[in-house]
C-alpha cells in the first residue's frame, strides 16, 4: 500500500536493505517496514547445505574411475558473496537472478577440480585402497580453494561413499582378489580336512591309551587276584602244616598215654596177680565148707537161705523130719513176687 511493504527474515537468513547504494539495515531475523520503491532488499541463506555428487575421473594411469558423494557448505561471508552474486529479492519475495541456484553447482565445480588435481598423481589401486585418504585430502584443498574463499562459503563436510572403476577393469581387479578367496576358502577346506584327520588321530591316541589303561589295570587285578590266591594258599598250607603239626603232637600224646596205661594195668594186673597168689596160699589148707563160708560173706539173704536148704538137702538123710513153718512160707513167698 503506497509502496511501504513489509519483510520477515528466518534466523537462517542474512537479509540487507540498500537505499541509494549503501545498506540501511542488515542481519538475521530481522522484520519490518520499508518502502519499495527506493529500497533494495539482498537475502543470504546462512543455512547448511548438502550437495550430492557422482562424476567420473581419470587416474594417473588411465583408468576411468567413479566418484560418488556428498559435500557440505555454508556461507560465513554474506556481504562478501551479495558483493558478487546477485541475491537480490523481487517485490514477490522471489530471488531476482539464478545466482541463488547456481551456487551448488559452483562449489561442485570446484569439488571437481580438486579430485581430478589428486587423481593425476594417484593409480587406481591406490585410489580404491585410499579412499579415507583420498576424501581427507579431497576436503582440505577444496575448502582452500580460491573460488570459494572469494565467495565466503565454507566447506563443511566432504565424503565418498563410493569409488568404482568401469566393469572391464573393476572384473579384471576381482580376479586376483576371486583368485585370492578361492584360495583361501580352499586352504580352509584343507585346513578343516587336516583338522578333522588330526581330531581323529588324536581320538585314536586317547582310545589306544584308554585301552592301555584298561589292560594295565586287568592285570593288576590278575595279578592281585594271584597274589591273593598266592596268599591264601600260603595262609592254608600254614593252617595244614598247623594242623598236621597238631595232630603229631596229638598222636604223641596219645601214644605216651596208651604207654602209660599199659604200664598202669600192667602194674594193677601185678597187684591183683600177687593178691591173687596171696588169696590162693592162704586158702589152699582150707577145706570145702570153709571156702564156700569165705565166699558166702556179704552174700544176700535169699543165698544164705538158699545155701542153708542145699545143706539140709545134703543131710537129708541124717534128719529124720523137717517142718516149714507158715510163717517162713509167707517170707519166702513175699521175696519171691
Amino acid at each position: 500500500m503506497f509502496g511501504f511493504r513489509y519483510v520477515k527474515s528466518s534466523p537462517s537468513q542474512y537479509l540487507m536493505q540498500f537505499r541509494n547504494g549503501h545498506v540501511v539495515r542488515e542481519g538475521t531475523g530481522l522484520a519490518f517496514w520499508y518502502y519499495a520503491p527506493r529500497s533494495t532488499l539482498v537475502s543470504v541463506p546462512l543455512n547448511a547445505v548438502e550437495v550430492p555428487f557422482m562424476f567420473e575421473e581419470v587416474t594417473r594411469d588411465f583408468q576411468q574411475v567413479t566418484l560418488q558423494g556428498q559435500v557440505g557448505y555454508r556461507v560465513v561471508e554474506p556481504k562478501r558473496l551479495a558483493e558478487q552474486q546477485n541475491f537480490s529479492l523481487k517485490p514477490d519475495g522471489q530471488y531476482a537472478s539464478d545466482d541463488p541456484e547456481r551456487l551448488p553447482p559452483r562449489v561442485l565445480n570446484a569439488v571437481k577440480a580438486q579430485f581430478r588435481t589428486l587423481l593425476q598423481d594417484l593409480d587406481l589401486r591406490d585410489v580404491l585402497q585410499g579412499t579415507e585418504r583420498l576424501s581427507a585430502s579431497a576436503r582440505r584443498a577444496v575448502a582452500a580453494a580460491p573460488s570459494l574463499t572469494a565467495l565466503g562459503i565454507e566447506i563443511g563436510d566432504l565424503g565418498l561413499l563410493a569409488v568404482k572403476p568401469n566393469p572391464e577393469t573393476a572384473r579384471a581387479l576381482e580376479a586376483p582378489m576371486r583368485e585370492e578367496i578361492l584360495k583361501q576358502a580352499d586352504d580352509a577346506t584343507y585346513a578343516r580336512r587336516n583338522a578333522a584327520i588330526e581330531q581323529e588321530r588324536s581320538v585314536k591316541e586317547n582310545e589306544l591309551r584308554s585301552e592301555l589303561v584298561i589292560e594295565q589295570k586287568k592285570r593288576q587285578v590278575r595279578e592281585t587276584q594271584v597274589e591273593s590266591e598266592r596268599a591264601l594258599l600260603e595262609k592254608r598250607q600254614q593252617m595244614q602244616a598247623q594242623e598236621l603239626a597238631g595232630k603229631v603232637q596229638l598222636e604223641r600224646q596219645n601214644a605216651e598215654l596208651v604207654q602209660l596205661q599199659s604200664e598202669n594195668r600192667k602194674q594193677e594186673a601185678d597187684v591183683k596177680a600177687y593178691g591173687l597168689e596171696a588169696l590162693v596160699k592162704a586158702i589152699s589148707g582150707l577145706d570145702a565148707r570153709s571156702l564156700q563160708a569165705l565166699t558166702m560173706e556179704g552174700a544176700s539173704p535169699e543165698a544164705l537161705m538158699a545155701l542153708g536148704f542145699q545143706n539140709i538137702a545134703d543131710n537129708a538123710a541124717k534128719i529124720g523130719e523137717f517142718n516149714f513153718s507158715p510163717d517162713l512160707l509167707r517170707q519166702l513167698a513175699r521175696q519171691k513176687d
